[in-house]
C-alpha cells in the first residue's frame, strides 16, 4: 500500500468530471487500499475522492465513525459510482478539504440524503444519511463532478476562512 500525492487547488485536474467504474478487479482493490492509506495520512480527513489523487473515476471513501464527537453514521464506506437519489432540507456548515489545505469555508448542503452506490464487489447498496455524514458524502461527490467546496461558497468575502495552524510553543528553560 502507498500514500498517494494529493492534488492541490488550483490544479486543473481537480476540475475533471470522473468516469464510472466498470471493472471491479484486483487493480481496483489495490487502488482502494492506496486511497484509504492516503486518507488516513491526511490530517483529520474523514473522506477522500479518487480525483484528488489524479484518478478520474467515480470512487470515494468516507468514514466519520472515529470522530471525537459521535455522529450517526454507516461506518467506513467505499462508494463506487455513487448517486444521490433524494435529498431533504439544507443547512450551512464549515468544510475543509485535503486539496485546499489552507482554507475552510461555509457551504450549504442537504441535511438528509438517500444515496445509491456500488461496493468494491460491484453490488448496489442504498443508504439513508443525515447530518455530518450526509455533508461529508456530498463534499466528496462534488470532487467527482470536478468541484471543490470553494465552488459552493455563498460569498468568498464572508464564507472563506484561513485555516488556523497551531504550533506547540517550546518551554523556555533557563
Amino acid at each position: 500500500m502507498a500514500v498517494l500525492e494529493i492534488l492541490k487547488h488550483p490544479d486543473v485536474r481537480l476540475q475533471q468530471v470522473a468516469e464510472p467504474v466498470e471493472r471491479f478487479d484486483a487493480a481496483l482493490h489495490r487502488f482502494i487500499d492506496d486511497l484509504e492509506q492516503t486518507r488516513l495520512a491526511g490530517p483529520g480527513a474523514v473522506g477522500i475522492a479518487a480525483p484528488q489523487v489524479g484518478e478520474v473515476i467515480q470512487l470515494v471513501i468516507v468514514d466519520i465513525s472515529t470522530m471525537k464527537k459521535p455522529h450517526p453514521n454507516h461506518g467506513h464506506l467505499v462508494l463506487i459510482n455513487p448517486e444521490i437519489i433524494k435529498w431533504k432540507g439544507h443547512e450551512v456548515g464549515r468544510e475543509g478539504c485535503l486539496s485546499v489545505p489552507d482554507f475552510t469555508g461555509n457551504v450549504i448542503r442537504a441535511q438528509q440524503i438517500v444515496l445509491q452506490a456500488q461496493n468494491p464487489q460491484g453490488e448496489v447498496q442504498r443508504f439513508e444519511m443525515q447530518g455530518f455524514e450526509a455533508r461529508a458524502v456530498q463534499h466528496e461527490l462534488d470532487h467527482l463532478e470536478g468541484m471543490l467546496f470553494l465552488d459552493r461558497l455563498v460569498s468568498r468575502r464572508s464564507d472563506l476562512f484561513a485555516r488556523k495552524v497551531f504550533q506547540k510553543k517550546a518551554k523556555n528553560r533557563g
